[in-house]
């Protein structure tokens, strides 16, 4: 066990010591001190009712000050908050879930998309989520789950009420559009964008990271000779020095998803094809969270526990000292 405020507990038996050490220099005064003489002591302490009740009087010194003693060393030991190894399962690690929707919030897929996660975080734990568009973070990182339940069904409700006009500025204000003059955004772009909702994104975290992408698998008009911010290379380096894994659903036709389906590849995610005349979307969406990333800590070694406040064995050692004391009290008041 170790105390992470140990300053606490060298003041608290630095004050116990000096206490001692007073009540031992005091009592030694007191013995210098002239007593009166008596007649007869010795015959008087001989006596076996005097004898009895020297013992019972000595034991119940004894048994108070060793339960005062325990009790004052268990409430100084929890004031220091003493740590231990919290050992979870890799079901317990909590896990950060970034959704990433590279697409416009009217598509019927993306309605599907966030009705899906609309429900499924209800349920969640000990998770954190959060959701991204192209130009914009539209949830932050959060484990508010009514709140963010609630974002995801409002954008979802878009896609069936886009003629009421305060649904589409609605609409529009979950993307705004941004204009540039030397710049073309890109897949890789918003991937980038999305990574960066992570709390400290540019190192690994005790917790599970999950990037799930939702787009075409290119943004990028044809011909567009204006640069990317990102290329696919940088995008999957950033992933594996934050330790997240990306998962992607594409909403383009086969043919065009190389470069994102590289780096749901090397991050250790899944890649699926949307079909909407088919949709299996749910089910992917099931499949994904199944195969949830490793946790590890930053150094890459497997979480086995983390550090936390253990205070319970001297709480509970001081608990049941008070209670002897109080009973012993009682019982020497009878």
């Amino acid at each position: 066990m170790e105390l992470s405020w140990w300053p606490v507990a060298v003041v608290g038996f630095g004050c116990l010591t000096a206490a001692v050490a007073l009540a031992v220099f005091s009592a030694r005064n007191e013995g210098r001190r002239g007593l009166r003489p008596l007649a007869n002591t010795t015959r008087l302490t001989r006596l076996p009712d005097y004898a009895r009740l020297a013992r019972m009087r000595f034991l119940a010194m004894a048994v108070t000050l060793a339960l005062l003693l325990t009790v004052f060393c268990a409430a100084v030991l929890a004031s220091a908050r003493p740590t231990g190894w919290a050992w979870t399962s890799e079901e317990d690690v909590p896990q950060e879930i970034m959704l990433c929707v590279g697409q416009p919030v009217s598509d019927p897929a993306t309605s599907e998309f966030l009705t899906y996660f609309a429900a499924k975080a209800k349920t969640f734990g000990t998770q954190r989520i959060g959701l991204t568009s192209p130009t914009r973070r539209v949830v932050p990182m959060t484990r508010d789950y009514q709140y963010a339940a609630g974002q995801f069904a409002t954008y979802a409700g878009l896609a069936q009420q886009q003629a009421d006009p305060a649904m589409g500025a609605r609409a529009a204000a979950f993307a705004p559009p941004v204009s540039y003059v030397d710049y073309a955004p890109s897949v890789d772009d918003v991937l980038a964008l999305c990574m960066t909702g992570f709390p400290s994104f540019e190192e690994k975290s005790t917790h599970r990271r999950s990037l799930t992408y939702l787009g075409p698998s290119s943004i990028r008009a044809p011909g567009e000779a204006r640069p990317a911010l990102f290329v696919s290379q940088r995008v999957t380096d950033m992933a594996k020095q934050a330790g997240i894994q990306i998962n992607a659903i594409t909403t383009s036709p086969r043919g065009r998803e190389a470069g994102l389906r590289s780096i749901v590849e090397a991050t250790g995610g899944q890649f699926f094809f949307y079909d909407a005349a088919d949709s299996v979307l749910s089910a992917d969406l099931d499949t994904i969270a199944e195969r949830p990333p490793a946790a590890a800590l930053p150094g890459g070694a497997p979480v086995l526990g983390r550090r936390s406040d253990s205070p319970a064995i001297p709480l509970a050692i001081g608990v049941i000292a008070a209670a002897l004391l109080c009973v012993s009290l009682a019982v020497l008041r009878r």
